[in-house]
Formats: C-alpha cells, sequence, structure tokens
C-alpha cells in the first residue's frame, strides 16, 4: 500500500535534478517534501506521480513499477495539483472542478451529484462557482484546483486500495488564514480517510504543526526522511537552509522556528 521511489533519478538537459532518491510514503500520513529551491521538490513529486519517468532507479505503487499500472487505474486513486495549472478555455469553477470526476465517468459512484459540491465546499470556494476561473485570483484559483484534486479521490476505493494526493506547492498563493485551512483540511484527509497526503511546502513551520512525516532535499538528493518534529532541528536547518533558528513552543505546544 505504500508509494517508494527507490534509487530513483531523473535529469534534463544533461543537468541531474533527482539522483538516487529513496524514500517511502504512507497513507494515512501526511508528508510534506521540503527543501531550498532548485532541491528537486517538484522533480521527486513528478515522479510519484509519474508525470516524469526516472532515468534510473524505480518508483513503485504498492510493489508495482508505476508504469505497469494502467493510467486509468491509477486515475482513480491518484490525484496531482502541479505548481501551476493553466486553463485555456472559459471554463467555470465548478466545471474545472467537475474535471476531477473525469476518470469515474464509466462508473460513477451512486452519490455522484453531491461529490463537486461538497468538495468545493470543503476549499471555500462553493461561492465561486459560477465564476471563469481565469477571473479569480491566484489564490482563488489554487483552491479551485485542489478542490478538482479532492473530487478526484473523494470516495474510498472499493477494492481497498489506498489513495494519494500529490500536491506541489497548494499553499504558495493562499493567505494565511487559507493556508493553515488547506493543510487542516489535508491532515484530516489523511488521518481520517486513509489518503495518503504528499505535499511541497517552502513553509517549515506549517510542516511542523501539519506534517506527519518530511522528506528533506538539498542538491538533488533526499538527506533525511521522518517524523516532522524529529527531522527537523536547528542543525539541519542550518545545514540545508543556511540560516540560523530558534525555537519557541506555541500556547498548543507545537515546536515553531524563529528566524534570523
Amino acid at each position: 500500500m505504500t508509494l517508494r521511489c527507490r534509487e530513483a533519478g531523473a535529469t534534463a538537459g544533461g543537468k541531474t535534478l533527482l539522483e538516487g532518491a529513496t524514500v517511502e510514503f504512507q497513507p494515512g500520513r501526511l508528508t510534506a517534501i521540503l527543501g531550498p529551491n532548485g532541491a528537486g521538490k517538484s522533480t521527486l513529486l513528478s515522479l510519484l506521480g509519474g508525470q516524469r519517468r526516472p532515468c534510473r532507479g524505480a518508483v513503485q505503487l504498492d510493489g508495482i513499477d508505476l508504469q505497469a499500472h494502467a493510467p486509468q487505474a491509477l486515475a482513480l486513486r491518484r490525484a496531482v495539483m502541479p505548481q501551476e495549472s493553466a486553463v485555456a478555455f472559459e471554463f467555470t469553477a465548478r466545471e474545472v472542478v467537475e474535471l476531477g470526476r473525469f476518470p469515474h465517468r464509466r462508473r460513477p459512484s451512486r452519490h455522484e451529484d453531491g461529490i463537486v459540491p461538497q468538495a468545493m465546499e470543503a476549499t471555500g470556494v462553493a461561492a465561486l462557482a459560477g465564476r471563469v476561473l481565469n477571473t479569480l485570483s491566484g489564490g482563488e484559483k489554487a483552491r479551485v484546483h485542489l478542490a478538482r484534486a479532492l473530487a478526484q479521490v473523494w470516495e474510498a476505493r472499493p477494492d481497498g486500495a489506498a489513495r494519494w494526493l500529490l500536491l506541489d506547492e497548494p499553499t504558495a498563493a493562499l493567505d494565511l488564514a487559507h493556508q493553515h485551512h488547506a493543510l487542516r483540511l489535508l491532515r484530516g484527509w489523511a488521518r481520517e480517510e486513509g489518503v495518503g497526503v504528499v505535499a511541497v511546502l517552502h513553509d517549515l513551520n506549517l510542516a511542523l504543526r501539519y506534517a506527519d512525516d518530511v522528506v528533506v532535499l538539498r542538491n538533488g538528493a533526499a538527506c533525511r526522511a521522518g517524523p516532522a518534529a524529529t527531522v527537523l532541528e536547528q542543525a539541519l536547518i542550518a545545514r540545508v537552509w543556511g540560516v540560523d533558528c530558534r525555537s519557541v513552543a506555541g500556547a498548543d505546544g507545537v515546536v515553531q522556528y524563529l528566524f534570523g
């Protein structure tokens, strides 16, 4: 039931983007992929989602090479939210979210009519349903695309196969309140629905607060992986990001870092 990279590498234009990454992701957990710019975070996510094939090594889902899974079968249980999702046509927000249900068109759910409205309500975009996507703000678009991803894997699979959400910087365009709302939602999906959530993040404090596990990349390699509170130590942050920090405990006991 795991999603795993084994010695996976990726190149582009003769440049190594990711080298020898061996990482395992578990369903029912929110895992944050972290690292400086250019560390290989989006590359790793694209390997996990099947948008890019590894030039060496392998990516496996349930112990089977990802490329051996039928694309239609993958689409029923795995949704991807890229950094940028350009929409060339004048689709409304609701129509974009409805695209998430396209893989299920042959065997629609008994609750099909309610899934899209529920997904839009969950991400706070129900009031935008009739608006043309390209007229929305960046944050509103991001929440619409998150709703699309949720709609795609909204219900448990009849065969019990784990569902996966692969999200590339889902909070980058969001304001402070919506960042926390989105990550609370995703953590809830992981813990209550058993969905494997893998998200590229830049904010270490958000990762500490919401992620169960983290994978830290540096120079195209995975340098540390494990529980967020264990991995994200001050010494590692100084080594990987080159910044000093000190820890403080919030009122709820969650450790957060002050930088500078």
